[in-house]
């Protein structure tokens, strides 16, 4: 199993930068988004008005319908946004990476930045997943498939390259409750930062497939 100071290292290599917004709308845009999400994560969805969302932007209520033509539609760009900057810069940091084992160590390292940067967001992510209706809810939940699917795919190479047996799908499953409960624990006071908690993470979660993966397929 690889040291995670080589994933890391290599992982730094690999690192993009968001792209700045093009447009003063845009850049507008992203800015109300950041104070939408503060705004739901401390009231929920339900709790929020317009009125709460137009105060912490710092403009007036007819501005803020000026972008929005509602409550939901916000939350719908904020969960967009959210797992698009994910998936984009998942795609980015695999370009030319072909050991299996390094590029679950990406994933999960590209993850954990996000979300303990955007603790927020992540909260929001959390709290409100069924909030959304109809073609937004659709959108979004294109996105996470897309997402899960990548997962899924690295899974299966890791089980091919290293002649494992095990049910990708568990493996999944599990990966993800590693990754998403860190919002809820993570104080930065006292742990460490993401790419060292992604290293020893990525240790605890490929032994135990390794090893459970091993035990199915020596029959044990």
């Amino acid at each position: 199993m690889g040291s995670p100071s080589t994933a890391t290292r290599v992982t730094a290599r690999r690192r993009r930068a968001a792209p700045a917004p093009a447009t003063r709308y845009d850049r507008r845009l992203a800015e109300i988004l950041v104070h939408a999400t503060e705004v739901f994560c401390k009231k929920g969805y339900e709790g929020a008005s317009m009125r709460d969302l137009a105060r912490a932007s710092g403009m007036s209520l007819a501005g803020l319908y000026y972008y929005f033509e509602s409550k939901e539609r916000l939350l719908f760009l904020i969960q967009k946004h959210t797992f698009t900057t994910i998936v984009q810069g998942l795609k980015a940091r695999l370009e030319g990476v072909s050991d299996s084992e390094e590029r679950i160590r990406i994933f999960i390292l590209n993850h954990l930045e996000y979300f303990l940067a955007n603790q927020a967001a992540m909260k929001v992510l959390s709290h409100e997943a069924e909030a959304l209706k109809n073609g937004f809810a659709s959108e979004v939940a294109a996105i996470k498939r897309e997402y899960y699917r990548i997962c899924v795919g690295l899974l299966d190479k890791l089980k091919s390259d290293r002649g494992l047996q095990f049910q990708t799908r568990i493996a999944v499953l599990s990966l993800f409750g590693m990754m998403n409960w860190i919002y809820t624990w993570h104080n930065p006071r006292v742990d460490a930062d993401a790419e060292s908690i992604a290293g020893e993470m990525g240790d605890v979660f490929l032994r135990g497939v390794m090893a459970g993966g091993k035990g199915r397929r020596d029959g044990r």
